[in-house]
């Protein structure tokens, strides 16, 4: 099994959302996080006072799937979270050992 975490812009949660949903996905966490990379923020104006804004708004969607399906759902949030302009963020892909779904005590496969 494999953890895929992926951080995109905001507004682009939904139709990654429906994305994923359509190829089967059916559970994920998803969080509001806070990062730069590359765009490394920008300034604004508050109240005639300029300020820098270090960390961007960004979502955190994490989904457990099983070895097989990694390269369908990265290349699908890949497509589904893509503008082309910087900040369009990451997709991680990580190793899971043991999964347990803590109302049934199913394990693994069984539980995602």
């Amino acid at each position: 099994m494999k953890r895929i975490e992926a951080i995109i812009k905001p507004f682009k949660l939904e139709d990654v959302k429906d994305a994923l949903t359509e190829a089967g996905i059916t559970g994920m966490t998803v969080s509001d996080v806070k990062g730069y990379g590359r765009q490394q923020g920008h300034s604004e104006l508050y109240r005639g006072a300029e300020y820098v804004v270090d960390f961007l708004p960004k979502i955190k969607l994490d989904i457990i799937v099983e070895d097989k399906d990694v390269d369908t759902i990265t290349e699908l949030i890949v497509k589904t979270a893509r503008t082309g302009k910087i900040g369009d963020g990451k997709i991680f892909v990580s190793s899971v050992e043991k999964v347990i779904r803590i109302r049934t005590g199913e394990e693994n496969e069984e539980a995602i």
